[in-house]
């Protein structure tokens, strides 16, 4: 199973790969078109800040691609990868997203930010946060969440075969490689039986 990371100059690329190899995915890292088209599914992962994640992602050219693929192959966004996925972000100045997914991204009102460290979702189990944002969606689309300060955060999201993980599954252990295995089995289900 191939999976194409996309490779946009806004995320340490090589510990997802490091963490994708280890659970037996064939990583290509990448911002060739042809490439992404052969792939068995995209991941998007993202460190930094949004407008300047879609201003690099708007330089490869590769948003209309992305856009088609999400609707053909199963898509996951980690950390602000996951963030990009959504229609826009009021971080810095108002910013479009790849609007995937209905939603904004919106400043967390925590008292102490940013929302850094472990924190439990689901089946009370550790995952690696570290933001200051966080997506304001509707429930439907959000398969687990964390507390922080009282706050909820969305921390799995889905629709379709669009996933989105606001944390680092690839700095989580032994957990976040389970959910990446979960993910990795669902993208060859995807792939078995087309649906």
């Amino acid at each position: 199973m191939k999976i194409a990371v996309i490779d946009y100059g806004m995320g340490n690329v090589f510990n997802v790969e490091r963490a994708l190899q280890a659970i037996g995915c064939y990583v290509i890292i990448t911002n060739d078109p042809v490439e992404i088209e052969a792939a068995d599914a995209i991941l998007l992962p993202g460190v930094g800040a949004f407008p300047q994640a879609m201003q690099s992602l708007s330089e490869t050219g590769l948003i209309p691609l992305l856009k088609r693929s999400a609707n053909e192959k199963p898509f996951l966004g980690i950390c602000l990868g996951m963030q990009l996925l959504f229609e826009s972000s009021m971080e810095g100045v108002p910013t479009e997203g790849l609007g995937l997914i209905e939603g904004r991204v919106e400043r967390m009102r925590a008292k102490r930010l940013p929302h850094v460290g472990w924190n439990s979702i689901l089946r009370d189990e550790d995952v690696y946060f570290v933001h200051s944002y966080h997506v304001v969606t509707d429930p439907v689309h959000v398969i687990a969440s964390a507390d922080y300060m009282g706050e909820t955060v969305p921390a799995i999201v889905q629709k379709g075969l669009v996933t989105g993980m606001q944390f680092h599954p690839e700095k989580s252990g032994a957990f976040g490689l389970r959910l990446l295995t979960e993910w990795k089995e669902a993208v060859e289900c995807e792939i078995t039986t087309g649906h």
